[in-house]
């Protein structure tokens, strides 16, 4: 991966990277570079830093989504980050492009998702079963295309793939999201859903720190970005 990073905030002890759809936060089984490798090149480079740079993860993005994802610089920004986001002490806010209008124009959806390791897919049901876990997102339609439509999501809880398999079991399903029921897949391998707003409490200033993704470039996202 040689492409730029799209730093959307960095400091000593955070950065944060607007990533890309092709971008893994995390080593996978393909072996490909990870964002962690880019940002401690990068941080090498930039500081002319010897030796092991620190890259922590603090949050994941699945690979085929966009959007913002923090980083820590130091060991103890990491604890400190990683405490904020499993406590739910931060504010995330995602854009997800659907295939069809949602029935109600906004609504909670709570389902009980379990996972299946061998598929890396979920699946939600309405009544708990074991091993299943709730999941609990709101989301709010806030613009259409002709043919696509704009929601806002907010999770309340972190589950896997929790907003690809609510959304596609209330029949509105991610363009480009082959993997849970959509029509066909982006040109790109992406799917429209991109992480596009973040805050959280700087882990030494305890400043909040604010934080909005600009939409990948395509025609698609830029019309829904100017609604």
């Amino acid at each position: 991966m040689n492409h730029e990073l799209q730093i959307l905030y960095e400091d000593n002890h955070v950065i944060v990277i607007n990533k890309k759809a092709s971008d893994i936060v995390q080593g996978d089984k393909t072996g490909d570079e990870t964002m962690p490798d880019q940002i401690k090149e990068y941080l090498k480079v930039k500081y002319e830093k010897p030796g092991n740079v620190f890259c922590g993860v603090v949050h994941r993005l699945d690979r085929p989504t966009s959007g913002a994802v923090v980083f820590a610089r130091t060991s103890k920004a990491l604890e400190r980050l990683n405490a904020q986001f499993r406590d739910k002490e931060t504010n995330k806010i995602y854009w997800a492009i659907v295939e069809t209008k949602p029935v109600k124009s906004e609504d909670t959806l709570v389902h009980f998702l379990k996972k299946n390791e061998k598929q890396n897919k979920s699946y939600a049901s309405h009544t708990e079963t074991p091993g299943s876990k709730k999941a609990i997102l709101h989301y709010k339609l806030i613009a259409s295309s002709d043919k696509y439509h704009l929601l806002e999501v907010r999770l309340e809880t972190g589950r896997h793939h929790q907003i690809r398999v609510q959304l596609s079991t209330i029949g509105c399903l991610i363009k480009g999201d082959v993997k849970y029921g959509a029509r066909r897949a982006n040109p790109d391998a992406s799917i429209s859903l991109h992480a596009r707003y973040l805050d959280f409490i700087h882990p030494t200033s305890k400043e909040v720190i604010k934080i909005t993704a600009p939409v990948p470039n395509d025609a698609l996202w830029n019309f829904f970005e100017k609604k």
